[in-house]
């Protein structure tokens, strides 16, 4: 069974970085398409980020200030997150799809969830 396990969450001040991973372990493979979500408070769960052999895309609010990476030997994904803002709080989830396919901006497709690590912007 594939199981995804995220961490990097924390405090951190507007304007600053923060660095999350997501560690998967089983049954995997390089070519499932890797995803990152987040929650807001009173807010539904949204696509961030996410990346497969076909390309990689990202929410157009994050654009140019949050990079997501793989490094498929580790069978780890990453998300560099700068510039933060406090609409960027939330929790954030990783998910793997674990389907051959480009990457999905549904929750459905998303088979493994990890349990989401929280971010705190503070001003």
């Amino acid at each position: 069974q594939v199981h995804v396990v995220e961490s990097g969450g924390g405090v951190v001040q507007v304007g600053g970085s923060l660095r999350l991973s997501c560690a998967a372990s089983g049954p995997t493979s390089s070519r499932f398409p890797m995803a990152w979500f987040r929650r807001a408070p009173g807010k539904e769960r949204e696509f961030v980020a996410g990346t497969s052999v076909t390309g990689t895309y990202y929410l157009n609010s994050v654009k140019g200030r949050f990079t997501t990476s793989r490094d498929n030997a580790k069978n780890t994904l990453y998300l560099e997150m700068n510039s933060l803002k406090p609409e960027d709080a939330a929790i954030y989830y990783c998910a793997l799809d674990t389907h051959d396919r480009p990457v999905a901006r549904e929750e459905i497709a998303y088979g493994v969830w990890g349990q989401g690590t929280q971010v705190t912007v503070s001003s």
